[in-house]
């Protein structure tokens, strides 16, 4: 391939939510006002609560709770790596 030449790659969005799965997650801050977008089946909460989400790196809820080292500690205890968000 000559320096003009370059490739493209089509991925499509099912692919691209897949990369990752099993390897990576990521921790999300948030209120608990939030928690029943990610966690429907969650009970009610008292509003204002900071909380932690474990996300899979397809965004699938994985695991809640009120400290950042829990959950960090719960990805690491599956052998996920952590990722951060900006």
């Amino acid at each position: 391939m000559t320096e003009q030449e370059t490739k493209t790659f089509a991925i499509d969005a099912a692919d691209l939510a897949a990369l990752g799965e099993g390897q990576v997650a990521y921790v999300k801050p948030m209120q608990s006002d939030e928690v029943r977008e990610l966690f429907p089946q969650a009970p009610q909460m008292q509003p204002g609560l900071k909380l932690f989400a474990l996300l899979s790196a397809s965004g699938t809820p994985i695991l809640l709770t009120d400290s950042r080292d829990a959950a960090l500690a719960n990805a690491w205890a599956h052998d996920l790596q952590t990722v951060g968000l900006h």
